[in-house]
């Protein structure tokens, strides 16, 4: 198999990207990692009702990483999907208020799911639901830091975030979570950001994964309207996120949550999905900033 092709500013061929040396760096090191599951990978097909299957594989997967001594923080959609079934609806509300009072009723069923099975591998969990007032606000910005900071010396309990949907709605009405999960990566001065998808990463004009990005302004015409019937972002919403971690200088990857061991996959540095490269400006500057 040959080397991935990247794309530059003007979208040609940028050239052979020997993407070797940066993998075996992100593989041989304990890291921090921020990984994003979005709603379509944790409903059932109808999307009334959470996937037990897909909690098992991903607890299993994160498990797995933190017995590698890696520190991971979940970012977790699902909860509208999890309070339909209990209102006895069948599709996503269009009505706010019905979405927030699904989510209200669905999170607890999902950190139920969480805990439940992460606890077949000795693991427990921590649930915090923010606002991005909560990131705005330097006391509980701060607050989060230092809370996630005593989670992370436990060693045996994995962070789950989610935003505070009854109280916030902007993820709720736009993203999905992913620009929270950006956010939340930055702020645990994250290594590494996965986001975990329906389609196993940007897909080119022929409905191949592009493999690798340099330049993300340069793939923004491949974005494609559709996205899953109980999606919420789409790729869009992702690029968006993606563009938040790089400026901090976060390697950033978009793959398949339907996909079994795409998580350690990337994580050991082979090939999945799509991988974004931090570019040389925002190197420098974090670089400067330490």
């Amino acid at each position: 198999m040959g080397h991935p092709v990247c794309l530059c500013a003007c979208g040609r061929k940028a050239g052979v990207l020997k993407l070797r040396p940066l993998f075996l760096i992100m593989a041989a090191t304990p890291k921090r990692i921020v990984v994003k599951f979005g709603s379509g990978t944790l409903a059932n097909a109808k999307g009334t009702t959470l996937d037990e299957r897909q909690f098992r594989r991903f607890a299993s997967e994160i498990a797995g990483l933190v017995a590698e001594n890696h520190q991971c923080v979940i970012v977790s959609s699902g909860a509208v999907a999890a309070g339909l079934g209990v209102l006895g609806l069948k599709d996503r509300p269009e009505d706010l208020a019905a979405r927030q009072a699904c989510a209200a009723i669905g999170q607890s069923k999902l950190m139920q799911s969480y805990s439940s099975h992460f606890a077949t591998h000795g693991l427990n969990v921590a649930q915090l639901l923010l606002t991005y007032d909560d990131l705005d606000s330097r006391t509980a910005y701060q607050n989060v830091r230092n809370t996630l900071a005593r989670i992370f010396e436990r060693g045996t309990v994995v962070p789950i975030i989610n935003e505070n949907d009854p109280v916030a709605v902007e993820e709720l009405k736009f993203g999905d979570n992913d620009k929270l999960s950006a956010e939340v990566a930055v702020l645990v001065e994250a290594d590494l950001l996965i986001l975990l998808t329906s389609v196993d990463g940007l897909l080119d004009a022929s409905g191949k994964t592009v493999p690798v990005v340099e330049n993300i302004e340069a793939v923004a015409e491949l974005v494609r309207a559709e996205k899953g019937r109980f999606s919420v972002g789409g790729m869009n919403s992702k690029l968006q996120a993606v563009k938040v971690a790089l400026d901090a200088g976060i390697p950033t990857f978009i793959a398949s949550g339907h996909k079994a061991g795409r998580i350690p996959a990337i994580v050991a540095g082979k090939r999945a999905g799509t991988q974004f490269i931090v570019p040389a400006s925002s190197r420098e500057t974090v670089d400067r900033a330490i």
